[in-house]
């Protein structure tokens, strides 16, 4: 009789413990999943309206509206590629460049589903806001001149098969480059690196501006680029703490490591600017900080407070760099100077990553087996694969969109302005 009241008790505590456990491996943490709906939320006003009024300010008020329109339509096409397939291939099991089906339409999600400690819902409108984030930094390159219907092309063929296959390599389960012991935190060649590069191909294909050699192109109104950059830098918090997946310590030290960062890339391009030209400029000290935000962004999580200052203040110098020395160089007209900044400062930040993470200069050390040596390797080849892959398919998603509509507005409907010639609206009551 004690033998089996023993073995009914034995049978209970077992079932209770295993009931437990699977109780506390699939409930949602609430304040993790607090924690990332404010964060969702913020990636999401980095674009709307931080991207729109930040590009906005940077160009002539005949073509504002157009910039912010672009933005918007942007936002709108991603977010539902995202839902019906952008999500499934590039966050579940598939091969090392792309994911599966199985959650197309997001088919086999409901409440119950977890992702980590948050609702999956929330994971895959988090993820989301990075995706829309990324093609809307494309459009800075392209102002005052794309078709409208274009860029709707452009955008839906690059977001196929450059940003998801992208995303999947470096963050989905089985990706290339996240087995090969890459790095990227929170989207330093995800978002910057890839969005720059497209950016700077469209550039080239659409060419300069029909008064760009004689003709003093300046922002039209640098209040609201100053506006447009703390809506970013605000936004950031979510983009960077937010990558930690919870409010954990990790996310401590990225949200801290952002504003270290930061404030190294504006006093480091101020002060450069200020001793090169001989006045320090607001635009100056927006552009350093947002230099100073995609620098950090691959390293937010990994490296430590002495080594976010670094890359920070080599961000702004960089930064200041790509916008006045290698912009004549490439002699592309980038608009919004995206490659000058978010190419250069992304490259820089994913290659200093690979060494600030080390924990004797105060990371959060390497996985095992890796070394100072091989993890900047390892860095430097995800640079290099990004750089191409999203080179050769913003070239053909170009040129697919020239071919069946026509990439570049006429010169007379470029000369009245987008805002009116594109949507018949103005800025500005004259």
């Amino acid at each position: 009789m004690k033998s089996l009241l023993s073995l009914l008790l034995m049978l209970v505590l077992t079932n209770f413990s295993l009931s437990a456990f699977a109780s506390e491996v699939s409930v949602i943490d609430k304040a993790d999943n607090g924690f990332m709906l404010i964060c969702t939320a913020l990636v999401f006003f980095m674009t709307i309206p931080g991207i729109a009024l930040f590009y906005g300010g940077l160009l002539r008020s005949k073509n504002v509206l157009s910039l912010i329109t672009q933005v918007m339509m942007i936002f709108s096409v991603v977010v539902i590629l995202w839902i019906t397939f952008g999500y499934s291939l590039a966050f579940t099991a598939g091969n090392k460049v792309w994911g599966g089906w199985s959650l197309t339409f997001l088919s086999n999600v409901s409440l119950e589903s977890v992702s980590g400690s948050i609702n999956q819902y929330v994971h895959i409108a988090f993820q989301g806001s990075f995706a829309v984030i990324t093609i809307a930094l494309i459009v800075g390159a392209l102002g005052e001149r794309v078709r409208f219907s274009a860029l709707v092309i452009f955008t839906v063929i690059w977001f196929t098969f450059s940003y998801i296959p992208i995303a999947h390599m470096v963050w989905g389960e089985g990706g290339w480059l996240i087995d090969d012991g890459a790095l990227d935190f929170a989207g330093g060649t995800v978002v910057h690196i890839n969005a720059a590069v497209a950016a700077l191909v469209g550039a080239y294909l659409l060419g300069k501006r029909r008064d760009y050699e004689y003709t003093a192109l300046k922002p039209h109104n640098l209040p609201m680029v100053f506006i447009g950059t703390a809506a970013l830098y605000i936004g950031w918090f979510g983009f960077n703490a937010g990558s930690a997946g919870s409010a954990n310590a990790i996310a401590a030290l990225a949200f801290l490591n952002t504003v270290i960062a930061t404030a190294g890339a504006v006093l480091s391009w101020t002060l450069s600017e200020w001793l090169v030209r001989g006045k320090p400029s607001m635009l100056g000290s927006c552009s350093g900080c947002i230099a100073g935000l995609v620098a950090i962004t691959p390293a937010a999580g990994t490296v430590g407070i002495m080594g976010a200052l670094f890359i920070g203040i080599t961000g702004g110098i960089i930064g200041l760099w790509g916008v006045v020395i290698l912009k004549r160089w490439l002699k592309a007209d980038d608009v919004c100077d995206v490659f000058g900044i978010h190419g250069t400062c992304g490259i820089a930040g994913c290659l200093l990553t690979g060494v600030f993470t080390a924990s004797f200069l105060g990371g959060v050390g390497y996985n095992d087996g890796m070394t100072l040596s091989k993890q900047v390797l390892i860095q430097l080849m995800s640079v290099v694969i990004t750089v191409i892959w999203s080179g050769v398919v913003a070239y053909l998603s170009f040129k697919i969109a020239d071919k069946l509509v026509g990439l570049r507005v006429s010169e007379e409907e470029e000369h009245d302005g987008l805002d009116l010639t594109s949507h018949g609206e103005r800025a500005y009551q004259q």
